[in-house]
């Protein structure tokens, strides 16, 4: 019997991107979940509101480890309402520092009406640098393709959820760990 691959480099799991353009931030990813060169979900949800809707969020990275920090984070937002920034800090301040949390393998991609945000298992906070068109942050396996592509749509005349699915789009079309099924949330910016 031929065991279950193991480690973060036999799991490869999504493409995630966050659009902010004009009034608008989006999050979106795709569906699939692989282990090792197998495919076992093709619609999986990796991307969801948050805090009574306030908050949007896109993970990338083994699933479980995803909903422990989602479940985190609604609790620092709880703690910390409307504050989405400090929440975050928190929370990367008990992941770097907690022996269970700093073992979990994600990344999440968060925003509210204020803030766009990555967090990472290192303690990372980091806010998208703004260019005058917006922004676009992208996290998974195929996250670069998307990346690159939201950059390079930014300075069209496509909203930002328009640029998120093309930019999902194109990573499918390159990433074998990135398909077709779409999950987008947005939420007015500031």
């Amino acid at each position: 019997m031929q065991h279950p691959p193991s480690g973060p480099d036999l799991w490869h799991a999504t493409t995630i991107i966050m659009v902010k353009k004009g009034a608008r931030t989006v999050i979106g990813g795709d569906g699939q979940v692989s282990i090792g060169q197998t495919i076992v979900k093709g619609n999986a949800r990796k991307v969801r509101r948050l805090a009574k809707g306030e908050v949007i969020g896109g993970f990338a990275g083994a699933t479980a480890d995803a909903f422990t920090l989602f479940e985190r984070l609604e609790g620092k937002l709880e703690q910390y309402p409307g504050q989405l920034m400090r929440a975050c800090v928190e929370l990367a301040k008990d992941w770097r520092t907690d022996r269970y949390l700093r073992r979990l393998e994600a990344m999440m991609l968060v925003a509210d009406k204020e803030a766009a945000l990555v967090l990472t298992g290192t303690g990372d906070v980091l806010e998208p640098e703004a260019a005058d068109e917006g922004s676009v942050m992208g996290i998974g396996s195929g996250g670069n393709y998307a990346l690159a592509a939201g950059r390079a749509l930014l300075s069209t005349d496509l909203d930002a959820e328009d640029i998120a699915r093309r930019a999902l789009t194109i990573a499918s079309e390159i990433c074998v760990y990135t398909n077709g099924n779409f999950v987008l949330e947005s939420i007015a910016s500031k």
